[in-house]
């Protein structure tokens, strides 16, 4: 499972590395809405939630379904616009000026992402000019609750008033305390930008998507980026409506999401956590699958607590549970290439013993796979 971007014949130059106010305050929105995927900032997020304003709380309430469970697109409208460049604005002020040049199909059709998130990417027509889309973002949304269905009807109805209400809301959150927040990771953010723009140049695409995340891949001989993620998705960098590139977005804000905006007509845009020397490199999924599929079998979890508590010859696992030392080395064989077990040789025997750092990350490694 993963997101493909098809970058064959782009030239470099239109890969770019871009820094948005507008993305990264609405992954901030999304920290103070999900704390528990975000626990590196939970300060933040507590001494944020207290001080605001009873009216901006009550609002981010209402309107949290943009940002909690799905990412909308309308945090990058820059990939959008069609004929754009990519670029995204120096200010938030001048980011909520590109959102205001989207036009209302494309505004509608991303507000309206978490009540069609399964249709993502598959180019299904807009709610404002299909009947049958018109009726299942309703029903949708009157399944999440009445705020969502409240919002859906005024979407639908009038997209601008929802665009002043949207616009301004995210103008009184810049002034209540995303504008500090702002200045002080904006500096790191422009560091991390230009800093991967200069691998890009000098050592080419494979080299600079290396260093953004080892969760993405380029496959020279195609021309097609993976994203190595729990879902599925392809586009490409070129023939878009929006503009033809690739656009790279480093967030402060954003581990351990790794995000691919990939709907059709877009500009595709990578929206990527600036690496922290204390964040652990993601697993890929096809390793974590692989872990989690070995500890599955009972023999071998009962195994594993063998080699827990001290190292074990495969003569001495054999005794222990009854079986023949072929059979331990077949277990051990699928636990070792899920490199949950190390091996040692001591004289004439080979000691096997559980790798206990590996095993201790599962869990987290699990929750970084899905929120990926």
């Amino acid at each position: 499972m993963s997101v493909h971007i098809d970058i064959a014949g782009l030239p470099p130059e239109r890969i770019v590395f871009e820094t948005s106010p507008l993305a990264e305050l609405g992954l901030a929105l999304h920290a103070l809405s999900e704390p528990g995927h975000h626990p590196g900032l939970h300060g933040w997020a507590t001494a944020t939630s207290a001080a605001l304003e009873p009216d901006l709380a009550d609002r981010l309430h209402e309107a949290e379904f943009l940002w909690r469970n799905t990412f909308s697109d309308v945090f990058m409208p820059f990939a959008g616009v069609r004929g754009g460049d990519g670029r995204t604005g120096s200010t938030l002020a001048e980011d909520l000026d590109i959102l205001d040049r989207l036009d209302d199909e494309r505004f509608v059709s991303a507000a309206l992402e978490f009540t069609c998130a399964s249709l993502y990417g598959t180019g299904a027509p807009s709610p404002l000019t299909d009947a049958g889309m018109r009726t299942r973002a309703l029903d949708m949304a009157a399944a999440r609750g009445p705020k969502q269905l409240d919002f859906t009807r005024q979407l639908l109805a009038d997209p601008g008033s929802v665009r002043g209400w949207v616009r301004r809301l995210f103008e009184d959150c810049d002034q209540a305390f995303f504008a500090d927040t702002w200045r002080r990771i904006q500096v790191q953010l422009v560091a991390d930008a230009r800093h991967k723009t200069e691998v890009l140049r000098h050592k080419g695409v494979g080299a600079a998507l290396g260093a953004v995340s080892a969760a993405l891949s380029l496959d020279e001989e195609t021309g097609r980026i993976s994203a190595d993620k729990l879902t599925t998705g392809r586009t490409e960098a070129t023939g878009s409506a929006a503009g033809t590139g690739l656009t790279l977005i480093p967030t402060s804000f954003g581990w351990p999401h790794l995000m691919v905006l990939h709907a059709p007509g877009w500009r595709p845009v990578i929206h990527y956590p600036v690496h922290r020397p204390e964040l652990p490199s993601p697993a890929s999924v096809e390793l974590l699958q692989l872990r989690m599929e070995a500890l599955a079998h009972p023999l071998r979890m009962r195994l594993c607590r063998n080699l827990a508590r001290s190292p074990y010859t495969t003569g001495e696992l054999a005794d222990s549970h009854g079986i023949t030392p072929p059979e331990v080395s077949r277990h051990l064989a699928v636990l070792k290439k899920a490199g949950l077990v190390t091996t040692r040789r001591r004289g004439r025997y080979v000691l096997h013993a559980l790798d206990l750092t590996v095993v201790a990350r599962l869990g987290s490694d699990f929750l970084e796979g899905v929120l990926r």
